[in-house]
């Protein structure tokens, strides 16, 4: 699939003492960007829990390359790594969108749960909603 690119201008509370962003809104980023992603390709978080769908992450992973400060717009790019009907992992790659300097790559690994906390495969439980992720894995 091709990448999905959000964009971020970074905030001052984001920053640190070391006038730099914090490395925990990276993943906060990551969040940001897959949430895009997933509205823009049609298969958002909002249609997935009006299903009685949830899907909290089970792995993070982020890579620092270099800093990201106070007032840079960066973007983030994000892809669908794989996808089981059980589990979904996407990428992401974060960079200062004036001169493309890569500042972050990561990964995030979710499963699908239903309203009483038990693994669900969404062939079953949501074919359509299932269906919309093959095709955008297909792109």
């Amino acid at each position: 699939m091709k990448p999905v690119v959000c964009e971020h201008k970074v905030c001052y509370y984001e920053t640190d003492r070391m006038d730099c962003v914090h490395h925990s809104n990276y993943i906060r980023w990551f969040e940001e960007a897959r949430i895009w992603l997933m509205e823009v390709k049609d298969f958002g978080y909002d249609r997935l829990e009006s299903m009685g769908i949830i899907s909290p992450v089970l792995r993070a992973e982020a890579d620092y390359r270099s800093m990201t400060r106070f007032g840079e717009t960066v973007e983030i790019e994000t892809v669908v790594e794989s996808y089981t009907g059980v589990r979904i992992s996407f990428l992401y790659t974060v960079r200062n969108k004036a001169d493309g300097a890569l500042r972050c790559t990561g990964r995030t690994e979710h499963c699908f749960l239903n309203s009483a906390g038990r693994p669900v495969a969404l062939r079953k439980a949501c074919p359509e909603y299932e269906e919309r992720i093959r095709a955008v894995l297909a792109e």
